[in-house]
């Protein structure tokens, strides 16, 4: 199980959302993977896709294009087994340019605390090094 589970509270929620913003700044595939139920399904902008393997499979690409990768994730409503939050996170690519995403995930999840479905809207903003907001180590 991964608590907090459904039905959440505002505080159960918070914690939720919480440990989602420090699992994803891992970096680490397989530790974010845990988080979903095995045939979890997902949206993230216009790729869809199912299971653990998938997410693993996504994320790796991810981080390996997205470098030095930090996320900031705020909830913005909940109810019964569902989250919604809004977020942003910095990164750049292998040339140094640096991005900031902005965007939305709606989240259901399984009785057991695992996410089961996961849909993210994002769009990205070029920034130079100088506009950052999020300066952190791993």
């Amino acid at each position: 199980m991964k608590p907090p589970l459904p039905p959440f509270t505002l505080e159960t929620a918070k914690a939720k959302v919480q440990a989602a913003e420090d699992a994803w700044n891992t970096r680490d595939p397989e530790r974010v993977a845990l988080a979903y139920t095995e045939d979890s399904e997902w949206r993230n902008r216009a790729e869809f896709f199912s299971g653990r393997e998938a997410i693993v499979a996504f994320l790796k690409r991810k981080w390996a294009k997205e470098l030095d990768y930090r996320l900031r994730k705020e909830l913005w409503s909940f109810m019964d087994n569902r989250i919604s939050v809004c977020f942003e996170y910095e990164w750049h690519d292998d040339s140094g340019y640096w991005y900031r995403a902005y965007g939305n995930e709606n989240w259901e999840f399984a009785e057991n605390g695992l996410m089961r479905r996961r849909q993210a809207s994002i769009n990205d903003v070029q920034i130079t090094e100088a506009d950052r907001k999020f300066r952190w180590e791993r």
